[in-house]
């Protein structure tokens, strides 16, 4: 007798969020999902699901994981995880979503970055139930036959008519050979792991129909994609990446994750409902409805999905103290939830900070303004118009009333 859920009852929580920008796609690859569960289900073979990450930071930002959840799912359903890191797609760099080519990382700096990649994972993945590999361990290798090979099922129109490419190529800018065999390597690997399921976003469908392409090619039953959409970073407009400075870690300390979720614009709060919180969509649907009706203020939600956010990845108690400290910093003393940002790379004095990001035109403006009490740090007033500020935490620097900088610890 199978061990699994209902087909159809299974089919529905894995659908859920399911996007691909083609009706024909989404249709098509929904029923190569029921087949493959209910030949599972038959079988009583748990399918085999994976999805890559490369460590090209230290950190996993929010916007991984969405389709990590994704796999949590699958676990949760009976169904075998991988969580693949990739340790030599990384020295390449994916240039799915890039309009100029990324700087390529070298073995020690990915292999430095893959050490807490794993450690975080479990705040959303089962480690008892979880696969981790690492794609060097077959992509290097290869020999260069191989990769003849594996380029031989593709070609060049195909990579061209990629819209980051296409842009590049339009506009005269250089797109570099290496930058081709990222959707090879992304490839070869479902066949490395031979998966039946594998997930990406919606910007990575690209790679992941090679994928089926490369699987085809060698014999093996071609894998079932399902993508998601882009979580936007605190910009709300780019994909959230560390690189554009504009994610929020799920490491980070609670009050700071608090605070950047608070500093997204309103327009990204749907975004985020649908893809990072555990809300059912009509409870969601509900919420978004109070606020185009005027009858839930912006903030409000907006400290809502705060809550929510830390909760998930920190727990309930530190969702607590994180929402009174922004109540106590941001509310009481009255300061605006949207403010500019920087990063402090090492101790910095306030009349670096004034007289360098142009928020006072001079050392001597700084001493005035410091002398009259004008400049305020966590909402204490500045004696010393040298003091020091460490980067050890965030840190709210006001000038006069209506002037404020967020310090964000490096």
């Amino acid at each position: 007798m199978s061990t699994f859920r209902p087909v159809e009852e299974q089919l529905a929580i894995l659908m859920r969020g399911v996007e691909f920008g083609d009706e024909t796609t989404r249709q098509n690859m929904e029923v190569e999902l029921r087949q493959r569960l209910a030949e599972s289900a038959q079988t009583n073979r748990p399918l085999r699901v994976y999805c890559g990450f490369d460590p090209t930071a230290s950190d996993l930002h929010l916007g991984h994981t969405v389709p990590m959840r994704k796999l949590a799912q699958f676990q949760e359903l009976g169904h075998e995880v991988i969580f693949l890191i990739g340790s030599f797609t990384a020295l390449i760099g994916d240039p799915s979503d890039k309009t100029s080519a990324r700087r390529q990382q070298t073995d020690e700096e990915v292999r430095e970055h893959a050490k807490t990649f794993t450690d975080q994972a479990w705040k959303v993945l089962d480690p008892q139930r979880t696969l981790v590999m690492y794609n060097g361990d077959w992509l290097s290798k290869l020999s260069f036959k191989d990769v003849i090979g594996l380029a031989a099922n593709f070609t060049l129109q195909q990579f061209l008519v990629r819209e980051n490419f296409a842009l590049r190529f339009d506009k005269g800018d250089p797109i570099w050979l290496h930058e081709f065999f990222y959707a090879l390597m992304q490839g070869y690997d479902a066949v490395a792991t031979r998966t039946d399921i594998q997930i990406g976003g919606t910007d990575q469908l690209f790679n992941l129909i090679a994928g089926r392409k490369l699987m085809e090619s060698f014999g093996m039953r071609p894998q079932t994609i399902l993508t998601f959409p882009i979580l936007v970073g605190t910009d709300g407009l780019l994909r959230m990446s560390k690189t554009t400075g504009n994610h929020i870690g799920i490491n980070e300390a609670p009050e700071i994750i608090f605070g950047k979720v608070m500093s997204i614009p309103d327009g990204a709060m749907r975004n985020y409902a649908n893809l990072v919180t555990r809300w059912a969509p009509e409870d969601i649907t509900r919420r978004l409805a109070a606020l185009a009706a005027g009858e839930l203020h912006p903030r409000d939600l907006k400290m809502q999905l705060a809550a929510e956010i830390v909760a998930i990845f920190q727990g309930q108690d530190a969702a607590v103290a994180a929402e009174e400290h922004f109540r106590t910093v941001f509310q009481q003393r009255e300061l605006p939830t949207e403010m500019p940002e920087i990063k402090l790379l090492a101790p910095t004095s306030v009349v670096d900070l004034l007289t360098n990001t142009g928020l006072a035109p001079s050392k001597a403006e700084v001493r005035r303004l410091v002398q009259q009490g004008g400049v305020k740090l966590d909402g204490d007033k500045v004696e010393d118009f040298a003091l020091i500020i460490l980067p050890d935490r965030e840190h709210i620097l006001q000038i006069g009333r209506r002037k404020f900088l967020k310090l964000l610890p490096a």
